[in-house]
């Protein structure tokens, strides 16, 4: 007993609609995907940058704000700190720069929150 004509074109109606189910569906999934938060470079906070004093050692700066993000090889005596934080889908940044400059191995100055981008 075999089938003929009807169910087999019956079934071809239905592919059509369950392509755009499918389509739908992934559409309504995606929409639900969770986005982490993206965080790079040393975390920053006001009350350990304000600890930061002129005359502090290398290693007293390194136990506040941790390893610098850029140690320059060619800029010996400057230190790079940088953060950058997205949340999740959110379209705001939090972007810090922090540069602390050595003179024989103590602090002699500290620039705060400067633009993220380095000048060229």
């Amino acid at each position: 007993m075999t089938q003929t004509g009807p169910p087999l074109q019956l079934g071809r109606m239905h592919m059509p609609l369950r392509a755009l189910l499918v389509c739908l569906a992934s559409f309504v999934l995606a929409a639900c995907v969770y986005r982490i938060d993206i965080q790079q470079g040393n975390l920053l906070d006001d009350e350990d940058i304000t600890q930061i004093e002129v005359g502090m050692t290398r290693s007293q700066v390194q136990f506040l704000l941790g390893t610098p993000m850029i140690a320059d090889s060619f800029h010996r005596d400057r230190w790079d700190y940088a953060y950058y934080l997205r949340r999740g889908r959110s379209s705001e940044l939090t972007q810090r720069w922090v540069v602390v400059y050595f003179d024989e191995d103590r602090v002699a100055r500290i620039e705060r929150d400067l633009a993220l981008q380095p000048p060229t």
